[in-house]
């Protein structure tokens, strides 16, 4: 918004103070410049202080201040006085200030070694991340969080965050072997919760789950299924829990008489994933199961298998360590090592809470992982074993059709099922609609079964198509094109 002053000059609001004479030297044609004007500014309000909180209530800064930080020596009536005042008049306490008081920061630090595009995409981490931050603001802590590029940087973050006072404690993953930060933070005297093996968290405080135990559960049911020959895509080496996985992979292998290929370790991003499954099914004896250290490969896995031809589960069984919403909606759904990754967050933040109050808690095992099959897992049928139960993509054809490579052609139901052939004049390839059955036309609609007892009730034989539309669409697919229609609109 703008103001337009007396010679025809433009100003902001308020330019022109019509209740003042104006300027020296200046006539009132000539109206006044904008820069000659001054403006009355009104002054900040004041933030609400201890002093005011005490004035209000009658007793002295330092009770107040007492009874603000938790501190003893103020009686709960008082206590609770103080507090109400502080909310009404809304007073806001300095986190400089209670630094250099020695007063707690009401903060937990938490550094990630993680390119930062990767977070939206790590189900694990956020779901890690959101179990802590349940736990911390049910106490009024907060999470102070940074993505840093090597695991140096996160050291450094902490160091600055403690002797800043920032935080009160810290939560370190992606726990090394030999891991140089342990050292560090037990020099520090930082509360300190690693989510990690107690084998490598020196004499801080560990949270961890049994990857041991889940690595044999996992093999024991693949070897119930029959699979003998198994391969891994792992993890970063040099992780804790990699190097436990790996040691536990090969152990229970020997002891159920399994072949073990030897494990892949990736970065856990998708591409790293899809390039190890790839140089795993181009192996002279490919695997017939695959476990995958965590959601993102197994998915990317899926991919690479389906794109080489291979039906999961029949052909290749793939595990994925981590039940997170990117398993369960891919199809086929995959077997997947279940935990709750959001209470084995909160475990941790309690944790670290019940350290930073004072208590020496020990250490956390969280429960291990499990073994958890789809809900509807299809399984190759004996007599049938070209054909998977649950039809997926690499059923059809790149035209449609209803065939793949001399295999028999299926009838497919509006809802996508695949339909038993119908005696020997059964459809074969046709997609049936029941959605503008007069005009229906699709290129995966290139044959018809004749008026026969066993056709489908309701059609009856097809009518060559004689558009010109549907013609090119015919010459396209290189086959007859025909339409079907109910018997019910040809009677009318």
């Amino acid at each position: 918004m703008v103001l337009a002053v007396p010679d025809g000059r433009v100003g902001p609001p308020n330019a022109v103070n019509t209740s003042r004479p104006w300027p020296r030297g200046l006539t009132g044609s000539e109206g006044p410049r904008v820069d000659q004007v001054s403006h009355p500014k009104s002054a900040p309000p004041r933030r609400p202080t201890i002093t005011d909180i005490a004035t209000i209530v009658g007793v002295s800064k330092v009770t107040v201040s007492n009874a603000l930080n938790g501190r003893p020596g103020v009686s709960e009536a008082t206590r609770a006085r103080i507090a109400a005042v502080a909310d009404e008049i809304g007073f806001v306490r300095n986190s400089a200030a209670r630094a250099l008081s020695g007063a707690r920061s009401s903060a937990v630090g938490l550094a990630l070694c993680r390119p930062a595009r990767m977070l939206g995409t790590e189900p694990f981490f956020m779901e890690l991340v959101g179990g802590i931050e349940n736990v911390l603001s049910d106490s009024s802590y907060s999470l102070a969080l940074q993505v840093v590029s090597d695991h140096e940087r996160g050291l450094e973050a902490y160091r600055r965050w403690w002797g800043e006072r920032h935080i009160d404690g810290a939560i370190l993953v992606d726990l090394r072997t030999d891991d140089p930060r342990i050292p560090a933070l037990e020099q520090l005297g930082l509360p300190t919760v690693v989510i990690g093996h107690p084998s490598g968290s020196g004499s801080l405080t560990p949270v961890w789950s049994d990857d041991a135990a889940a690595v044999r559960e996992t093999l024991e049911y693949l070897a119930a299924l029959g699979h003998r020959r198994v391969a891994r895509v792992a993890g970063l080496p040099g992780l804790v829990h990699t190097a436990i996985r790996d040691e536990a992979f090969a152990r229970v292998c020997a002891e159920l008489g399994l072949q073990a290929l030897p494990p892949v370790h990736t970065d856990c991003t998708g591409q790293e994933g899809a390039r190890a499954t790839r140089r795993l099914l181009l192996t002279p004896e490919r695997p017939t199961a695959v476990l995958y250290d965590n959601d993102i490969t197994a998915v990317a896995g899926l991919s690479v298998a389906q794109e080489m031809g291979l039906r999961v589960p029949a052909d290749l069984s793939i595990v994925a360590w981590d039940d997170s919403p990117l398993v369960q909606v891919v199809r086929p759904a995959l077997t997947a090592l279940t935990r709750d990754i959001h209470a084995y967050g909160a475990n941790a933040a309690r944790t670290l809470l019940s350290l930073i109050s004072g208590r020496q808690p020990g250490g956390y095992e969280d429960l291990a992982p499990r073994v958890t099959p789809p809900a509807a897992a299809p399984h190759p049928r004996p007599d049938r074993p070209d054909r998977p139960d649950r039809p997926g993509p690499e059923a059809f054809g790149p035209d449609g059709a209803g065939h793949r490579r001399g295999r028999p052609r299926r009838a497919v139901s509006s809802r996508g099922s695949v339909r038993p052939d119908v005696g020997s004049g059964g459809l074969r390839g046709s997609v049936v609609t029941q959605v503008e059955p007069v005009r229906a036309h699709t290129a995966s609609a290139h044959t018809a079964a004749p008026d026969r007892p066993g056709q489908l009730p309701g059609w009856e034989a097809a009518q060559p198509c004689s558009s010109s539309a549907k013609a090119s669409s015919a010459a396209r697919c290189g086959s007859a094109c025909r339409r079907m229609r109910p018997r019910a609109s040809r009677a009318k």
